[in-house]
């Protein structure tokens, strides 16, 4: 198995020099946040990451959860741990101080949230799912229910999921059947059964704070109809503790390609008493502040993934004698040299490495988002902030997770044969990253979202807002004089940004399928061209450290190599996007359905 070590030296350079996380601190009122206490966080994170969550990646993916007539116990080690988190305060890192957080900005539990997830991923969906959804029952719930379930939560006594979706319906949530029947004493009886709950049923934590989509029996056909619903599996009694066992039972748990430590359970709920979250009928209001939550942290695990992939790779790159170079023996004094000579592994290995570098500085940029939608007191800026998240949001779940899906593909072919062999753990992060891109509202749901939703349906507002933010970058740095070439392909495909939505929405006014057909291609034309903007940044942040002589020149010259890579090898697949994108409907939707039989 790789062995995992938290990316720091990447991860400071962008907080400390492309972004200037501080700053954003102080002008946000995060006092607490101080550089010396952002340290102090990423180095324990980075010391309970590697030393009590990375050794038992390998042993949760072999023994899997159990299942036995309704109770399911995690693999061995991952109680422990949990109460290990819990027990140091990072359940409530950036929790509300009223319920018992220490308030710190939201970005640095997402920075936390990277560490996890790329040293266990089956582990930190437990936390991860807690988190999305303490951020709801905050958002939408009354304070008796905030101040019963937060607190435990923030403690890590209690746990959280989301019940969302049932056999039938998929993500096609207008069509649950889960019933909620008002209750004499204002509460439900929530009966139905939910399938995929993520952390539904396991032994980590002493309750499990279950939010359920319900529809009353009066509800309005379709979405407008969904309520939802505090479901706990053990009723909170009198002092707030977990008391009598409600009517809420695991049914069974998936047995699947990856996470195999994460319970994902089949939930059933027999007249179970649930609590009104928020309004009735605007339950999928409150589910979305969860599930964007959800979606962030998903678009993470293709990031995460990656680099613990990566870390392997390049550890074997070096070390893997086979043939010799091209242009001569490179390790003379040796039977063949190191892969990491030859051209095509070379070309795997600067793919990985620009991907996740681009993808964190993504990540890190929508989490400074987040602070300032949470944080900021100017109205406009919230506005500003909100609109880009909104716009970034599926771009971060579907990119972040395809192209992660990608890096783990190539971590696992640098290995060869070996790649393919369970011990050596490569294989583990393909099938744990398999996932990403289908949970959470699969990719081609989320590039719906994108086209359909955010930029055609704001006019073009929300698609603006970001290029206007490119627009400028490329504005101020036309001349330079190590970067004008990319400045100016950045340039070019802002501007084309524009022309290829316009032209899709026109096409979509005469039909609506073009929306549809044209959408993946869309997002990922998007997102190459996002962190073509991000590399520009970096590389820009690099080349004035080389100028001043300040820092590890070595690291700064991998950044400005990396990014000469990402612009001449990987930024061209946008041609190759914008051509499928503008192809239209007609080729994929005019073979009718009956003639796909065999």
């Amino acid at each position: 198995m790789p062995e995992y070590k938290a990316p720091l030296r990447d991860m400071r350079f962008l907080i400390d020099d492309v972004f200037d996380f501080h700053t954003s601190y102080a002008a946000l009122g995060a006092s607490d946040a101080t550089p010396d206490m952002v340290g102090a966080i990423l180095e324990e994170g980075a010391k309970f990451c590697e030393q009590v969550l990375a050794p038992l990646n390998r042993s949760g993916d072999e023994e899997e959860c159990q299942f036995d007539n309704g109770v399911v116990t995690t693999p061995k080690g991952f109680k422990e741990a949990f109460a290990q988190y819990a027990e140091g305060g990072w359940m409530g890192l950036a929790a509300d101080p009223a319920y018992g957080g220490q308030g710190l900005p939201h970005s640095l539990g997402l920075l936390n949230s990277e560490m996890v997830g790329a040293s266990n991923t089956s582990w930190g969906m437990y936390p991860g799912l807690t988190q999305g959804a303490m951020s709801a029952i905050h958002a939408h719930g009354t304070q008796e229910q905030k101040q019963t379930y937060l607190t435990r939560m923030t403690e890590g006594l209690w746990t959280g999921t989301m019940c969302l979706t049932e056999a039938h319906c998929g993500t096609d949530l207008g069509i649950i059947k889960t019933r909620a029947v008002p209750q004499a004493d204002g509460s439900y009886a929530i009966s139905g059964s939910k399938i995929f709950i993520s952390a539904g049923e396991h032994d980590m934590s002493e309750n499990i704070v279950h939010l359920v989509l319900a529809k009353l029996p009066d509800a309005p056909a379709g979405t407008k109809g969904i309520s939802l619903f505090i479901v706990p599996k053990f009723l909170p009694d009198a002092a707030g503790q977990a008391g009598e066992r409600n009517a809420v039972s695991c049914g069974s748990i998936e047995h699947k390609m990856g996470i195999k430590a994460s319970a994902t359970c089949v939930i059933n709920f027999d007249s179970a008493r649930g609590f009104l979250i928020g309004e009735a009928n605007k339950g999928l209001n409150c589910m979305f502040t969860m599930m964007n939550h959800a979606r962030l942290g998903t678009g993470m695990q293709g990031l995460c993934l990656g680099e613990a992939s990566f870390q392997g790779a390049i550890k074997y790159a070096n070390e893997r004698l086979q043939m010799r170079a091209l242009t001569g023996p490179k390790a003379p004094d040796k039977p063949a040299d190191p892969i990491i000579v030859h051209p095509d592994v070379r070309r795997m290995l600067l793919t990985m490495k620009a991907l996740n570098e681009g993808n964190r500085a993504l990540a890190y940029f929508t989490a400074q988002l987040l602070d300032v939608a949470h944080l900021s007191e100017n109205t406009e800026q919230r506005e500003e902030a909100e609109n880009l998240l909104a716009f970034l949001t599926p771009i971060c779940k579907a990119f972040m997770t395809d192209t992660g899906l990608e890096v783990t593909n190539h971590g696992m072919q640098i290995f060869g044969g070996h790649g393919y062999i369970r011990e050596w753990g490569m294989e583990q992060l393909v099938r744990d990253c398999r996932i990403a891109p289908i949970y959470e509202g699969t990719n081609g749901i989320q590039a719906l979202d994108l086209l359909g939703r955010k930029v055609l349906g704001s006019q073009g507002k929300l698609l603006s807002g970001f290029t206007k933010i490119v627009h400028k970058l490329c504005v101020a740095q036309a001349e330079h004089p190590q970067f004008k070439g990319y400045v100016a392909q950045l340039a070019t495909l802002n501007t084309q940004w524009g022309g290829l939505t316009q032209k899709i929405g026109l096409a979509a006014m005469k039909n609506p399928d073009e929306v549809g057909a044209a959408s993946v291609d869309y997002l990922m034309y998007s997102g190459y061209v996002i962190l073509a903007y991000f590399w520009l940044r970096m590389a820009l942040v690099a080349q004035e450290k080389l100028d001043a002589g300040a820092g590890d020149a070595a690291f700064y010259q991998a950044k400005l190599a990396t990014c000469g890579f990402y612009f001449q090898r990987l930024l061209p697949r946008t041609a190759a996007h914008l051509a499928a994108a503008e192809a239209g409907s007609e080729c994929m939707m005019s073979l009718p359905a009956e003639h796909f039989a065999l």
